[in-house]
């Protein structure tokens, strides 16, 4: 005697997403001095740290286009040892609290305290993390699961433009009043003044 065939029941599967599929944020990347504050040459005291004007008016901006903001710099006044990592953190803590009251909080920090030459012990070495390498932007990519084709990163150096073209930036903005490091490059955007940036986010 045959048996009644069983009703089919389906299996449903539940598909977990990749991880990679969170929406990804875009982020306005900003070397600090020369483009946050005025470059007095190894800048740690916040008696010596003056806004230059337009980064806020910058930052709001960006925020309000749905950016977060990541600041990258290079720090060899600790690798030379001119000052230390607490005494960075500790300005930047307070520089952080004035972009905050300023509307356009800063997501995140990353720092390279390292130099090639003349870099002290442990800070003396060839870092990835330092400008024109792209290890910083790299690092906040992964951190903050950033989309760096649609991110942009404004510095005051050739070498601030160079890290963001190697980690993928497609919007390289170099600020630069005296126009000194100008050169016909496709992928450098010249502003003389912060504000013109706004224009670019």
């Amino acid at each position: 005697m045959q048996r009644p065939a069983k009703p089919f029941t389906p299996v449903r599967f539940r598909l977990q997403p990749p991880f990679n599929m969170a929406k990804m944020k875009k982020a306005l990347f900003l070397d600090r001095d020369g483009v946050i504050n005025y470059n007095h040459g190894y800048v740690y005291k916040i008696q010596e740290f003056d806004f230059i004007d337009g980064i806020f008016d910058i930052t709001k901006a960006a925020i309000e286009k749905g950016y977060i903001i990541i600041i990258v710099t290079n720090q060899a006044g600790i690798g030379r040892g001119y000052y230390t990592e607490s005494e960075f953190e500790k300005l930047m803590s307070w520089v952080r609290n004035c972009f905050k009251s300023n509307e356009s909080p800063v997501h995140d920090v990353y720092f390279s305290p390292f130099h090639p030459k003349s870099g002290v012990g442990k800070y003396k070495k060839d870092s990835n993390l330092r400008k024109p390498n792209p290890g910083m932007i790299l690092k906040a990519e992964k951190d903050h699961n950033i989309d760096l084709s649609e991110s942009i990163m404004i510095g005051d150096k050739i070498s601030d433009i160079q890290a963001g073209v190697a980690a993928g930036i497609k919007k390289n903005i170099l600020f630069d009043p005296s126009n000194k490091d100008a050169m016909e490059n496709s992928y450098i955007i010249y502003i003389n003044n912060l504000k013109d940036a706004i224009s670019y986010l």
